[in-house]
């Protein structure tokens, strides 16, 4: 690159997106497209992909054409560029036939320097020629792990891809994603068929996020509101295993108090747009999901994410924890599970046909329920999935931050759960098992005459709470397994426990009860700093023009802006456009007001 494009570079990254520099392996990536080399870049969300094309398509002749899987997330980003006065498009179901026809106007007429479209489209022969008459700079394939069938959220349209190559042998190829083992990459650049492609890969560590995962208690809601109230006028994401938990929770949340919606398959696309739209416009606060919501999000502000069960594997795991703080500012994720979450998953895998796919579900779910128990470092494990060697965070992880505490010998305890399960001839859940153990007098128990066993009542001395972790426990240990009909098994550990040739140790934190472990809910009210305040009269004046411009508040600046904005206090044009992410094009259109706010604070 000359040392004019290498200015002009600069100049651009400056005027239409307001940063002085890049981050980490982000101008790796822009030199690689710059010199027509296919790439394959596997870096963090949050990492600044999107800049890593979106660049190179306004320093290249032609068009670029971005292939991504979601609408929402093709809308957000076009409108985003638009903002920021690039010349971008997107061709999709939104669009009626007099807006698709301007679209292809702009297209032909050389108007455009992005155009977003997604698989299904780009497969079709119509549109495969209408492109083959352009000039086009590159084609990006952004969450390029679809691409995999190994990947966590194959599909069958990404695919396809792999005929770019065949259909457009000289145009360059950029790949995206944020997640990728090294199964994985093999998978995307083999049937992409990248010709001597550039491989960057970020450290999967994020330095921003600090992870917690503990045992869930009951349904985990004391836990969650305990969470919550850390967060308050904080935008996240509270990730459930059904549709019908995400209704109750958010309709638990509403309840106390709190701005939540839920999101599932299940609801209609009007109530779904309404939820999205919301929460993009910071209207909603919280939104309680499956699955399905998250992926199209490009939104920068999600200051927390929480999982209230286990999810299926480590790649959706962290795909969905790297929701929160994609603008660099501290944030924090929850994993709430218990053992009984395994079993769910396990019960859904059950139903797939057997061969390599049921096997690799299998795996992979194994090795998320041994990151959720383990105690060592959260973020070096995840590393580790990934193939990448960082040292443990330090102070990022709840692992990390735990103090060395002297564990308790429960063996005693174990061998009166594992008895009783053995003399009721492994046919009973935990409940029951429970019932008997604390010698309970109900029907069911007096009717099979479980009341004359030995085992009946030996356990009255403890609370039918700490019998149920106990249980959870022996669980998590394989001491126990569960069988058809959710009764509990012993297992060869169990059995060695029982015979007294295996202790059984636990951090008695583990078993400290919600109720015990309550406390009284704070009143004292605290003052903000001037800082703080700044901030949020900032964030009003952001709403309100993002309210009028019909477009998300991040758009107009992200948190990030506004909190140097309130440190410090520009006075005049050139300390606002000093100011991260204040480049000229958004000076004009909105910094101004900004700028009267922040020289009324002097």
């Amino acid at each position: 690159m000359s040392s004019i494009d290498h200015q002009l570079k600069y100049q651009q990254l400056k005027h239409y997106f307001g940063h002085d520099g890049f981050r980490a392996l982000q101008e790796e990536a822009i030199d690689t497209i710059l010199s027509q080399r296919d790439l394959l870049m596997i870096l963090p969300t949050g990492g600044g992909k999107s800049l890593c094309y979106q660049l190179p398509a306004l320093l290249l002749e032609g068009i670029t054409i971005v292939i991504s899987p979601l609408l929402a997330l093709m809308h957000d980003q076009v409108q985003a560029l638009q903002t920021a006065g690039i010349k971008a498009a997107m061709l999709s179901s939104m669009q009626n036939e007099s807006e698709a026809k301007e679209i292809y106007r702009q297209l032909y007429n050389d108007e455009l320097k992005l155009l977003y479209v997604s698989p299904e489209r780009l497969n079709t022969s119509s549109f495969l020629q209408t492109i083959n008459e352009m000039q086009i700079s590159f084609f990006v394939i952004d969450e390029a792990h679809c691409v995999s069938e190994w990947g966590h959220e194959f599909r069958d349209d990404y695919r396809r891809l792999g005929t770019l190559k065949e259909n457009f042998p000289n145009i360059p190829i950029a790949a995206f994603t944020a997640t990728a083992t090294q199964k994985v990459a093999s998978d995307i650049l083999t049937n992409l068929r990248l010709h001597n492609p550039h491989l960057i890969k970020g450290t999967i560590f994020r330095d921003n996020l600090f992870i917690t995962a503990t045992a869930r208690q009951k349904n985990g809601h004391n836990q969650l509101i305990a969470f919550l109230n850390k967060h308050s006028n904080d935008a996240g994401i509270i990730y459930t295993l059904s549709r019908k938990n995400t209704e109750t929770l958010a309709t638990f949340l509403q309840e106390k108090g709190f701005s939540a919606k839920p999101y599932h398959a299940g609801l209609s696309t009007q109530e779904k747009n309404t939820t999205f739209q919301g929460f993009i416009h910071d209207t909603i606060q919280i939104v309680v999901a499956t699955i399905a919501f998250g992926m199209g999000i490009d939104k920068s502000n999600i200051r927390f994410v929480v999982h209230m069960q286990l999810p299926k594997s480590i790649e959706g795991y962290y795909q969905e924890i790297g929701r929160a703080g994609r603008d660099g500012l501290e944030s924090e994720t929850l994993l709430l599970y218990s053992a009984q979450d395994s079993f769910q998953r396990e019960r859904m895998a059950d139903e797939m046909p057997e061969g390599p796919y049921k096997n690799n579900v299998l795996h992979k779910l194994k090795q998320m329920r041994d990151f959720a128990y383990a105690q060592s470092c959260r973020h070096q494990t995840i590393a580790a999935y990934f193939g990448d060697t960082i040292d443990t965070c330090q102070k990022k992880c709840d692992s990390c931050l735990a103090p060395e505490i002297e564990k308790e010998d429960i063996t005693e305890l174990a061998q009166k759960y594992l008895s009783t399960i053995y003399r009721l001839n492994q046919r009973f859940g935990k409940s029951y098992v429970t019932d008997v153990l604390t010698g309970q007098k109900n029907e069911k128990i007096v009717k099979f005459e479980h009341d004359k066993l030995s085992v009946y009542g030996i356990g009255k001395d403890e609370t039918k709470t700490k019998w149920h972790l106990i249980s959870d426990y022996l669980l998590e240990i394989n001491a126990l397994s569960r069988g058809d009909y959710k009764e509990l098994l012993l297992t060869p550990s169990g059995i060695e426990i029982l015979k007294g040739n295996q202790l059984v140790m636990i951090n008695p934190q583990r078993l400290i009860t919600t109720k015990s472990a309550r406390k009284s809910k704070q009143t004292d009210t605290i003052e903000l700093s001037f800082e703080d305040q700044h901030f949020e009269t900032l964030r009003e004046l952001r709403r309100d023009i993002a309210l009028e411009k019909g477009i998300a508040p991040y758009m107009v600046f992200s948190d990030k802006t506004l909190k140097e904005m309130a440190h410090t206090l520009p006075t005049n044009k050139e300390e606002m456009l000093a100011v991260h992410g204040m480049g000229e094009v958004k000076y004009s259109r909105f910094g101004e007001a900004f700028l009267k706010l922040t020289q009324s604070f002097q």
